[in-house]
C-alpha cells in the first residue's frame, strides 16, 4: 500500500470518535518571545499522553479478528507502548511491550495500567527489534511497528489533518510546520497532510543534537543509524534509526532538519508551562525547542508546532521547572 493523503484520510475515518481532537493553542507571551505567531498542536493532551494512539489504533483496526486475538507486540521507550496497550484494550486484543530497562517509570506504569505485559531489555547489550522478533515467533503475535508502517504513519498523519481543519476554521495560512522526529512516523504523516493542503508551507523536522539520523538519511538517500545510548533525556525521539517508508515519504518534500540540545528542551518545557500551562516531556517539546532556539529563522511567520507528548516523570519535570 502506498502512503499518502488518501491513507491518512482513511485512517481519520477509522479512528474517529476513539481519539481526542486536541487543541491548537496560542499565547501572546509566546508569540512575543519568538517574534512570530506560534500555534501549538497539543498532542500531549491526547489519550495516553501522546500522538501515538492514533497510529497504533489505526494499525490494530486494520488487522483481522484472528490476528488481533493472537495479540500484538511493540518495542518502545514508552509512548508507543502505552498507545499499543491502549489500542489493544480498545479492540479486544492483548499487548506485550518491549521497553528499555531505563525507560521512564511513568511510561512503564502507563503500559501496565492499560493491561499490557512489559518485557525489559538492556539497550547497551541487546537490540530491541531482536527481542521483539523472538516474542513474536514464540507467541504467534503481530508486530505493531513504532513508525515504519503505512497504517501507523497514516494514523499519525491525522494530527496534520486536524491542524489543517483548525487553520481553516481560524482563517489562518501557515508559513511553517515543525515536528519532533524520531523514526519519522509523526513527521512524515504531519508533513504529508499539511503540505498537501498548503504546498508553500516550509516543513521542519527536529532531532536530538548529535543524533540527527533523519538529516543524515535525507542527505544520503538511505536509512542511517545512530549509536544506542542509555539514559537519554530526549527519550521520545531516541530511536536508533529512521524507517524506510518514513524516509521515502519525507524525501518527497523539501524538508529542513533541525536539532536541539537537552538544554533547549528544558527551556521549551519551562516556556510551555509558563505561557500555555502545558506539560511536555523532553522529546515532546523538541519542536517548540527548535523554534525558541532559532527565533530568527521563524521571525514574522505563522508557525505550527506539534507538541507530541507529555509523559514525563514528576521528578524530572520538577527538576526542569526548578533548575
Amino acid at each position: 500500500m502506498d502512503f499518502g493523503i488518501e491513507t491518512i484520510r482513511a485512517a481519520a475515518q477509522r479512528i474517529e470518535g476513539r481519539v481526542r481532537r486536541t487543541p491548537l493553542l496560542t499565547s501572546p507571551t509566546l508569540d512575543e518571545l519568538v517574534g512570530a505567531r506560534v500555534l501549538v498542536k497539543a498532542e500531549s493532551l491526547q489519550v495516553t499522553g501522546s500522538f501515538k494512539l492514533r497510529g497504533a489504533l489505526n494499525a490494530l483496526l486494520c488487522l483481522d479478528d484472528a490476528r488481533r486475538e493472537s495479540g500484538v507486540v511493540a518495542f518502545s521507550t514508552g509512548n508507543h507502548g502505552q498507545a499499543v496497550a491502549a489500542a489493544a484494550t480498545m479492540t479486544g486484543s492483548r499487548a506485550t511491550i518491549v521497553m528499555p530497562a531505563d525507560a521512564p517509570r511513568v511510561k512503564v506504569d502507563g503500559c501496565r495500567w492499560w493491561g499490557a505485559e512489559v518485557v525489559f531489555y538492556d539497550p547497551a547489550t541487546q537490540d530491541r527489534e531482536e527481542v521483539g522478533a523472538r516474542l513474536i515467533e514464540e507467541r504467534g503475535a503481530t508486530l505493531v511497528h513504532p513508525f515504519d508502517d503505512v497504517q501507523v504513519m497514516s494514523g499519525q498523519g491525522t494530527v496534520g489533518l486536524e491542524v489543517v481543519d483548525q487553520l481553516e476554521e481560524g482563517g489562518i495560512t501557515p508559513d511553517a510546520v515543525v515536528t519532533p522526529c524520531s523514526g519519522g512516523g509523526l513527521s512524515s504523516g504531519v508533513v504529508e497532510a499539511v503540505t498537501t493542503t498548503h504546498p508553500r508551507v516550509a516543513p521542519f523536522v527536529v532531532e536530538r543534537e548529535g543524533y540527527a539520523k533523519m538529516a543524515h538519511s535525507l542527505a544520503s538517500g538511505r536509512v542511517e543509524r545512530v549509536p544506542v545510548v542509555a539514559g537519554v533525556f530526549l527519550d521520545a525521539i531516541g530511536a536508533p534509526n529512521v524507517g524506510r517508508h518514513t524516509l521515502a515519504a519525507l524525501s518527497r518534500r523539501d524538508v529542513t532538519p533541525l536539532t536541539v540540545s537537552d538544554d533547549d528542551a528544558r527551556t521549551a518545557m519551562r516556556e510551555a508551562f509558563r505561557t500555555l500551562k502545558l506539560v511536555l516531556e523532553p522529546g515532546g517539546s523538541a519542536g517548540l525547542a527548535a523554534v525558541l532556539a532559532q527565533p530568527d529563522r521563524f521571525a514574522g511567520q505563522t508557525v505550527v508546532v506539534v507538541a507530541s507528548g507529555g509523559n514525563v516523570d514528576p521528578s524530572v519535570y520538577a527538576g526542569v521547572l526548578t533548575p
